[in-house]
């Protein structure tokens, strides 16, 4: 269960900011791929590819979202978090989980300056964002507090994508710390 887990009054307060993020040319603050479920590795770069993904990533063994086929659903190759959620619920960095998204950015995740289809260029590679809506799983309560999982599906939330975004690689490439997410409109 989260420690000190962040309120409802707290996140109401901080929607203004959250929503406040740029709407281009973002910030990069975490590169994360997830070898094994629960695992984290911090990175300087992601290689990523329309066939496999972030490489190093569990997506193609272990999707939880799959195609009839059973292979691994492309929509949800990528996740992007923004950064300000991500200060604002991930209090206790020593004992709880990163999240486990790939790109942590400084980035207005909203589906108005974001819709599905929209594309994104992540350093060399570029991604799409796909309709998947990333709702906060168990997993997100359990780390951040019932308050942080509400906040992701209140009335007249989903579109705000607070939990941010999915998206699938378009282009294959890399992207650094030092990069920057630009939306190519």
């Amino acid at each position: 269960m989260a420690s000190d887990p962040v309120t409802a009054a707290e996140l109401a307060a901080a929607l203004p900011h959250v929503l406040d993020a740029p709407k281009t040319d973002a910030g990069i603050t975490m590169l994360c791929i997830r070898p094994a479920r629960n695992q984290r590795q911090f990175t300087n770069r992601l290689h990523m590819t329309r066939a496999d993904g972030i490489v190093g990533d569990r997506w193609r063994a272990t999707a939880w979202l799959t195609l009839p086929d059973g292979s691994p659903d492309p929509q949800i190759q990528v996740s992007i978090l923004p950064a300000r959620v991500l200060d604002l619920v991930w209090r206790n960095r020593d004992t709880v989980v990163h999240p486990g998204d790939n790109i942590v950015a400084d980035l207005d995740c909203t589906e108005a300056n974001l819709p599905p289809g929209t594309l994104i260029r992540a350093g060399t590679a570029v991604l799409r964002v796909t309709l998947e809506f990333n709702d906060g799983c168990v997993k997100w309560k359990t780390r951040h507090g019932e308050a942080a999982k509400d906040w992701i599906t209140a009335p007249g939330h989903p579109p705000l994508r607070l939990r941010g975004i999915f998206c699938s690689v378009e282009q294959d490439g890399e992207v650094t710390l030092s990069d920057r997410l630009v939306v190519l409109r």
